[in-house]
């Protein structure tokens, strides 16, 4: 059986689609990392909305994926910028998808932390006339939330306060204040403007450098209020650097969705857990990958995670904050949802070339678990678009 599929410039190529997944198995959590998949949500297609209504979520196949996360030994990272927090998700959805997960976590014994943002803060026509007591105020009903779900709270970068910060010194007092009050160790979330522009200067300082150091003088402060970090700049060496310097017992999950094997291998003075949006689709494979880990075999780890990486940086390449759309259509292709629709029509920010190589190098990888049936949803989605087969 083949496929034609469109390259850059229009023209067409034959594909042979491999016959058989990539043979792994369910299992327990790892001893030798923390994994965390960010996890995107399954939209409603029968929902009659536009791009700017709230979200339509299709809650039962939402939940399914988290299970099928969970059934791998993987954690939940919930509410993030892969459930397309921000773009599509409004704080209403985001609340509700916490509440949901965080009981589905309880019942099924699975590892969750969710997102707290300041995102219920209104869109106003004059950009943002919050002040830093409004900003504490929105981050503290999202992580009463999430406490009282039961699950950790990761601390997400606030467009809001990169709006309104005058400098550091506005950081160290929002963030002082909300691990203060915090009721258990938190991850802080530096999230790059790669993957959202209006977080340009976060930390008070386009330096990266110095906000480098801001951030770490947050954590030193607080130590036993960090559980740790997730840091997503998309640089392998400043993560390194990063993690060398924190606090005993305070860890780094990478978010770097570029460099993540080598990462989370480590050196011989450290190594990266990780919170990674690329372990959504990668789930199975990523776990039968750390569960090699754990063994001790590391050139093992890499021989089957490295070659991912190919995949990750073409879902990720920029506009780097529509990788959620590759995410999701690989997720139809694998079975777990019956449609390719996304919460505010993100489905049409990528073009027809971007999903067919998405396919193609998921497909060589193996990660769909019935190849006829990606291969089937490939060839209706080239039909909607003109290409014959």
């Amino acid at each position: 059986m083949t496929i034609q599929l469109p390259g850059e410039g229009g023209a067409l190529r034959v594909y042979s689609p491999r016959v058989e997944p990539l043979a792994v198995t369910a299992g327990s959590p790892f001893s030798s990392r923390t994994v965390y998949s960010a996890a995107h949500v399954v939209a409603d297609p029968y929902a009659d909305v536009s791009p700017d209504s709230p979200a339509a979520v299709d809650w039962d196949a939402t939940l399914a994926f988290r299970r099928h996360l969970w059934s791998h030994g993987l954690g939940v990272a919930e509410a993030m910028d892969t459930a397309q927090r921000g773009m599509g998700l409004d704080w209403a959805g985001a609340a509700e998808l916490i509440r949901r997960s965080s009981a589905e976590a309880k019942a099924v014994g699975g590892l969750i932390a969710c997102g707290v943002g300041t995102d219920q803060l209104p869109v106003t026509e004059l950009g943002h006339p919050y002040s830093l007591d409004e900003v504490r105020a929105a981050y503290e009903e999202q992580l009463a939330l999430v406490e009282e779900s039961g699950s950790r709270a990761i601390l997400m970068a606030s467009r809001a306060l990169a709006a309104i910060a005058k400098g550091p010194e506005d950081y160290l007092e929002v963030y002082g204040h909300l691990l203060r009050q915090a009721a258990e160790p938190v991850v802080l979330h530096w999230l790059g403007p790669m993957f959202d522009p209006a977080l340009e200067g976060y930390w008070g300082s386009t330096d990266l450098d110095a906000a480098t150091s801001t951030f770490l003088e947050v954590i030193a402060a607080h130590p036993d209020k960090v559980d740790g970090i997730k840091v997503s700049l998309l640089d392998a060496q400043r993560e390194i650097d990063l993690r060398r310097k924190l606090p005993e017992g305070v860890r780094c999950y990478t978010g770097d969705d570029f460099n993540y094997p080598e990462l989370i291998a480590g050196d011989d003075q450290g190594f990266s857990h990780a919170l990674l949006g690329i372990f959504d689709p990668l789930g199975p494979l990523a776990a039968e990958a750390v569960r090699v880990l754990d063994t001790g075999n590391t050139g093992g780890f890499r021989e089957l995670l490295d070659p991912t990486v190919e995949l990750s940086r073409h879902l990720f390449q920029r506009p780097t904050r529509f990788y959620k759309t590759g995410v999701v259509f690989l997720a139809w292709l694998a079975g777990h949802q019956e449609h390719f629709t996304m919460v505010g029509g993100l489905q049409s920010s990528r073009s027809l070339p971007h999903f067919a190589r998405a396919y193609e190098l998921a497909d060589g990888l193996g990660l769909f678990p019935d190849p006829a049936l990606a291969e089937a949803r490939m060839k209706n989605l080239l039909s909607l678009y003109g290409v014959n087969q």
